[in-house]
């Protein structure tokens, strides 16, 4: 069993929990539950270990290089991990290391500016810009990997130390790297704890955290805000999508289908700034669903150890139980299954890749986030409609058009109500490019610069040149 790292060693497992593999739906693996007394040894390590980590920027930096280093070093039996515990085929799991070994290098690399208000013969006023202490992380289950790492990088770069608690879901390749890194890494800088909601809780509210970093539901996001503000905390929370895709009426339909399809089906739907329902000219919506239709219903579903499977399980029985659930109330009111709509009748979280046609917005497959292999398609007949449609929401994490002509498509995409809207394509994300939501779909942004001033307070150092006292200018 991977262990809990706090203060840079092993933390005895006092409870543990079963991790189950969604290729089988029972356990493969045992976890260890947190108490909430290593909770807070997991802060005072951190707390503890700041000063001095907050005082060396190279030696920072060089520590995240050896970090990727060692990520990079062990992608093989991460890989392996991740997709056991989250149903990830070898090609989707495979996505995730790249992604941490990525955003530490960027992150080592990174500059935190220092800016120059005012320097003349009365006075020098500088901006400078402070780790705001210790950081409390919470990762989904979805990418665990890949999404602590948005978090990690930024979070050690600044010069903060970090207490991060993976999803109960998918919590032993993030174990596996918490050992990995306390090899590297002073004690107390990263530590690692693992358990359900209440270990979650604790970490939330426990007073040495100066910053909540948060990725999930916007139910859960929604509490952790209210916990974090009773003692003024910072958050980050990066919430949940209900992304639209807009296709025009100029496009190549066999030419945008197959990007449409895996922009909605990618890790079997389940990402937040994923494609989560599409809205097509009526003329072309029958070409539209068909041709998604034949994607769908040629994807290999299967076992993800497979190299010939293309999409593996749902990662959790609850998931799978929702999509399942909006799927049959869509059908029910008189939506038509194009293809799929069924789970598939093996051990396991197995469904089949859905297009539900003959849909409108009000049905709660449309208006809420499914996070599954199921995709909507509704009918427009007007693009300004359309537009409405596709911002009438509480969501506003991302959103595309699609369309022969670029510079179209980027004027409506203006238009669109999201933290991210692109054109032909969905979900492109990278280290040097923020990311975050609008309205429910979440607070500030990770990546690029301005991920990294999210873990950073501002300071003035004002430096008076003149006659010692107080000064009006």
């Amino acid at each position: 069993m991977p262990t809990q790292t706090i203060n840079g060693v092993a933390a005895p497992t006092l409870g543990e929990f079963d991790v189950i593999n969604p290729a089988t739906g029972t356990p493969f693996a045992t976890a260890p539950e947190a108490t909430r007394e290593q909770v807070g040894q997991a802060f005072q390590a951190a707390a503890q270990a700041f000063p001095a980590w907050c005082d060396d920027e190279d030696f920072r930096r060089a520590k995240l290089r050896e970090a990727s280093a060692a990520i990079a070093a062990n992608a093989d039996e991460l890989t392996g991990l991740l997709s056991r515990e989250s149903g990830k085929t070898a090609q989707f799991a495979g996505f995730e290391v790249p992604v941490a070994v990525g955003w530490l290098a960027y992150y080592a690399d990174l500059d935190l500016p220092r800016e120059l208000l005012r320097d003349d013969e009365t006075a020098r006023v500088e901006l400078i810009r402070r780790p705001v202490g210790v950081v409390g992380a919470i990762t989904p289950w979805n990418m665990p990997i890949g999404l602590a790492f948005f978090k990690i990088a930024p979070a050690l770069r600044a010069g903060n130390t970090v207490v991060l608690k993976p999803s109960p879901f998918t919590p032993l390749s993030t174990l596996r790297f918490g050992e990995i890194l306390r090899e590297i890494l002073p004690p107390g800088v990263l530590n690692i704890v693992s358990g359900g909601d209440q270990v979650g809780q604790w970490l939330v509210e426990h007073p040495l955290a100066r910053k909540i970093s948060f990725t999930g539901s916007v139910d859960a996001g929604r509490s952790v805000n209210i916990s974090a503000a009773n003692d003024f905390k910072r958050v980050t929370l990066e919430l949940g999508g209900n992304d639209a895709a807009i296709v025009l009426d100029d496009v190549d339909v066999a030419q945008i289908v197959p990007g449409l399809f895996w922009s909605a089906f990618f890790n079997n739907g389940q990402a937040c700034a994923l494609i989560k329902r599409v809205y097509v000219p009526r003329r072309l919506y029958t070409d539209v669903v068909d041709a998604l239709a034949g994607v769908a219903t040629s994807t290999v579903v299967g076992d993800p150890t497979d190299p010939a499977t293309q999409l593996g399980p749902v990662a959790n029985l609850p998931q799978i139980q929702r999509v399942t659930g909006l799927v049959d109330k869509a059908l029910e009111n008189g939506a038509t299954a194009a293809a799929g709509g069924r789970p598939l009748d093996r051990p396991g979280y197995f469904m089949e890749p859905t297009i539900v046609a003959d849909i409108a917005d009000g049905t709660p497959l449309v208006d809420e986030e499914q996070f599954g292999p199921a995709l909507p398609i509704i009918a427009y007949d007007d693009l300004d409609d359309a537009v409405t449609r596709a911002n009438g929401t509480d969501f506003g994490l991302g959103a595309s058009v699609w369309t022969a002509d670029p510079g179209r498509g980027a004027r409506i995409a203006e238009k669109l109500q999201a933290g991210t809207t692109w054109v032909n394509t969905h979900a492109s994300l990278g280290p040097t490019v923020p990311f975050g939501g609008r309205k429910h779909s979440g607070l500030g942004v990770e990546n690029g610069p301005w991920g990294l001033e999210a873990y950073t307070d501002l300071q003035v150092v004002h430096v008076n040149r003149g006659t010692p006292g107080p000064s009006a200018g």
